[in-house]
């Protein structure tokens, strides 16, 4: 017998949302005939302004909380209010285990010999400006483009031994591009407004993402059996950014086939953090997002299935756009997505300053860019914000530290007290799922039931077939070409073929859940969420919390667009940011909002600088 046990009826931001939960005997599942999104009433408004410093969140009362509860998906059928005492167990044995580790691998850490040599602060004027800046100098002749690439090569010579980010140059041809820039300035027979529409990066360097072909430049995504490899041609965000003025200056370190979080692999080695060379700088895209936070690179271009682009701009503590599914091409990389991940990966800009967010969103999305509303409007004060500062207690990731929830409670204070406007708090129970969510629809059969190319299909690349665990008593024995990382990814991978019919299940609770942030966002809505639940690691120790990327790969399952943005430094001087959230095709809200918190926080910091 089943019979209907609540129904809620409330008025959120000018719409009704009709919930109803249906409960019947044991066998029956819960079924929400819309969003189940529970809006906690926003603590009053504070009445002075933000500052650095950190407080604690006024106390929700009691009614208010009870609100707040969500009833997630059980996969037993039954309901629980509460999180079960199995899963509390777990999450505390592992997150026990993972810390006694990590302690250990420090302690081991501490008496090698390591070049902890910091990088010196950038300080040449023409280093310090945004893309856009620097071309409308070059257009009007206040700076040669010669001299503007020259700088940006010192600066990599200087801090590329320390931070090892580039991992093949091209110089001498970018000094020739430069001076055919000078040249046609100098002959003055165009219209500057005229170049500023179709050539606005002229002049302007940039760098690239080693997976992502650039002509002439290797092309291995830091796979052994590739490391002979040279791109014939550009991808076509290359070709994009070439055709509107950019020079390229080299390439940059990623991690083995673009598939973790730390950018380390067995062709380049292990990218150093600027900020702190005993930090990661976050992957797949850590190359990128080193050298523009170095000052090396003043725009780059990541690719990201997972965070890719997001957790190293995260990380290093610049700004990067996962644009909405589809607007930015993704060929002439390697690995690149076929099928259902096609879906997945987005290619999209990395930058030191705001200003270069649109412009280069623009130029290497194309003829994609009519299908957002990048230049409209928008008003901090009509925004409708809502924040989460934690999936809701995955026991496979790591709990998010407080300096990241401080930031993000100073950032909600700063919009209320600004701005007039409510942050609310909610709780989307299905986020505390991210990393199932994500590995059920990444292993996903394709949609004409073939099966998916296998990871260990990538690192074979044509060879012989990869065998994980083989490899893995390879590694033990130090014969093996491969990183521990994309070993352990190929075992996981496997493993989670073995229970098609909760794949199936996880595949339908991502169905859902993009459906009600969906709703949740709308038009005119942005979700605050945390980057990543750990400010930059130090080198190895994403090994022993291998699946914290869900707090990003979660989006890229979504479709969603998703800015991050820097808001500062820890009290160790390593970077903060949030995630900028937004429906489909939405990206303005995120991008604009960006803009607007790097007047109010700051945004980049230059490493080594006082």
């Amino acid at each position: 017998m089943t019979k209907t046990v609540v129904q809620i009826n409330r008025r959120e931001r000018g719409r009704e949302e009709v919930e109803s939960r249906v409960e019947g005997n044991a066998e029956s599942e819960e079924i929400w005939v819309v969003p189940r999104v529970k809006i906690v009433p926003p603590p009053p408004l504070v009445q002075a302004p933000p500052t650095h410093e950190h407080r604690s969140r006024p106390r929700v009362p009691p009614f208010a909380r009870s609100r707040a509860e969500t009833v997630g998906l059980s996969f037993g059928g039954a309901r629980d209010m509460s999180r079960p005492v199995f899963e509390r167990g777990l999450a505390l044995l592992l997150r026990v285990v993972s810390r006694l580790l990590l302690a250990f691998l420090s302690l081991v850490q501490s008496f090698g010999s390591r070049d902890l040599r910091p990088v010196p602060p950038a300080v040449q004027p023409l280093l310090l400006l945004p893309g856009v800046e620097l071309a409308r100098r070059i257009r009007q002749r206040q700076v040669k483009c010669v001299d503007v690439i020259q700088e940006y090569i010192n600066r990599i010579r200087v801090i590329n031994p320390i931070v090892n980010a580039v991992v093949a140059e091209r110089f001498a041809s970018a000094l020739k591009e430069a001076q055919k820039v000078d040249d046609r300035i100098a002959k003055g027979n165009e219209d500057e407004k005229l170049l500023e529409e179709t050539v606005p990066y002229l002049g302007v360097p940039f760098t690239v993402k080693e997976a992502i072909a650039l002509e002439g430049s290797p092309n291995s995504s830091g796979l052994v059996s590739r490391k002979n490899v040279i791109a014939l041609t550009d991808a076509a965000v290359v070709t994009n950014l070439r055709k509107a003025g950019a020079i390229p200056l080299g390439v940059t370190n990623c991690s083995e086939l673009c598939m973790w979080y730390e950018s380390s692999n067995n062709v380049y080695g292990t990218t150093r953090n600027p900020y702190n060379v005993d930090r990661i700088v976050g992957g797949s895209s850590g190359g990128e997002g080193c050298i523009i936070a170095a000052a090396g690179s003043v725009m780059g271009v990541g690719s990201d299935i997972g965070g890719s682009i997001r957790i190293p701009a995260f990380f290093n503590g610049i700004f990067g756009h996962k644009p909405t599914t589809g607007l930015v091409p993704n060929d002439g990389q390697f690995p690149n997505a076929t099928g259902l991940k096609a879906e997945f990966l987005c290619t999209g800009p990395m930058c030191r300053y705001a200003d270069d967010l649109i412009p280069m969103f623009k130029v290497m999305a194309g003829p994609n860019i009519s299908k957002v509303k990048l230049d409209e409007e928008v008003l901090i004060k009509k925004v409708k914000f809502y924040s989460m500062e934690h999936d809701g207690g995955s026991p496979f990731l790591s709990k998010v530290d407080k300096e990241l929830i401080h930031a993000q409670r100073r950032l909600t204070e700063y919009l209320e007290v600004q701005f007039g406007v409510q942050v609310q708090q909610v709780q989307i129970r299905k986020m505390k799922y991210a990393f199932q969510i994500w590995s059920a629809m990444m292993t996903a059969s394709e949609a004409d039931g073939k099966e998916f190319k296998s990871f260990k299909d990538l690192m074979a690349d044509g060879g012989k077939e990869i065998k994980p665990l083989w490899e893995l008593m390879k590694k033990a024995l130090g014969i093996s070409p491969h990183t521990f990382p994309a070993i352990g990814l190929g075992i996981v991978e496997d493993l989670a073929k073995v229970d098609h019919s909760s794949n199936v299940k996880l595949m339908n609770m991502c169905h859902n859940l993009q459906a009600e942030l969906s709703s949740l966002l709308g038009d005119d809505g942005v979700f605050l969420y945390p980057s990543h639940p750990k400010i930059a690691p130090r080198h190895h120790h994403p090994k022993l919390m291998p699946f914290n990327f869900a707090y990003t790969a979660i989006f890229n399952v979504l479709g969603l667009p998703v800015t991050q943005c820097p808001l500062g430094l820890s009290k160790d001087g390593l970077p903060l940011g949030i995630q900028l959230v937004a429906n489909h095709h939405n990206d303005h809200l995120c991008l604009h909002v960006a803009q607007h918190l790097e007047t109010a926080f700051g945004g980049w910091q230059n490493p080594g600088a006082s």
